[in-house]
């Protein structure tokens, strides 16, 4: 049976505390990176499950600026990090390599999909890897060019970047789906669920004004182990089921949850 244990009697340097930070593992470590607290957190702390330990590695290169509520996967030794909250009302769409094995960050300059624009600026979306591609879906933009007046703008947009193994070139694409595509949102959660070499992405919940409790499938299909030339199949979107909407409440976003 499953059972929680409060970890104690750590050492190191301890991250202080936040909210809107990610979290990967690399074998027995736990890399922290960004969040919210009186502002945004730009620090990276590695945990070491195995000596219960804390550090902070000596990070080089085109180190990012911090963010919260960004998409965060590891790919091996290899970290990547898209987008977020920068600033009060300021979102971000870069782009981020961060290699675990020499602790060097390098910004990566992902190339635009062959049809439509890139990923906009925006937080709170999901970013989830299987095999060699990352699936990036919805979130919240702030149409607004002053960040100071925030003007939401929930997304339900599905992007997928194209990575290659041992290289920083990387792309963008936009597949074909079909079938009624989930309400726009953010702050959902996304999972990546393989059976017989068959992977299908999986979002539940999130809010979009309110709290919403609808579960989605993306059927993906087999998941190619290194980049192919375009899609050779159509993704469907299926919608297993909705909560009752009286469990919707009035909620409208606010960039101070990441910094207060």
């Amino acid at each position: 049976m499953p059972r929680w244990k409060r970890v104690l009697g750590w050492t190191g340097p301890v991250p202080r505390p936040r909210h809107g930070h990610r979290a990967v593992s690399i074998k027995e470590l736990m890399v922290v990176f960004g969040g919210g607290n009186e502002g945004i957190v730009d620090e990276l702390h590695v945990y070491n499950t195995a000596t219960n330990q804390w550090f902070i590695p000596a990070v080089r290169g085109d180190i990012p600026p911090g963010c919260a509520a960004y998409g965060f996967v590891c790919d091996g030794t290899r970290l990547l990090v898209f987008g977020g909250m920068v600033e009060y009302g300021k979102y971000s769409n870069e782009l981020y390599e961060l290699q675990a094995s020499r602790w060097e960050w390098k910004r990566l300059k992902a190339k635009p999909p062959k049809k439509g624009p890139p990923p906009c600026p925006r937080l709170g979306h999901s970013f989830s890897l299987t095999g060699s591609r990352c699936f990036l879906f919805g979130g919240l933009a702030n149409d607004s060019e002053d960040p100071k007046n925030n003007i939401p703008r929930y997304l339900n947009d599905l992007y997928c970047l194209e990575l290659r193994p041992g290289s920083t070139v990387v792309s963008w694409e936009i597949p074909p789906t079909s079938g009624p595509p989930p309400p726009p949102r953010e702050s959902h959660t996304a999972v990546m669920a393989s059976r017989g070499g068959v992977s299908r992405l999986i979002i539940y919940g999130g809010m979009n004004g309110c709290r919403l409790g609808d579960l989605w499938v993306l059927d993906i299909g087999e998941a190619p182990q290194s980049p192919g030339p375009g899609w050779s199949r159509t993704l469907t979107w299926f919608q297993m089921f909705q909560m009752c909407a009286a469990s919707c409440l009035s909620v409208s976003p606010s960039p101070d949850w990441f910094l207060s």
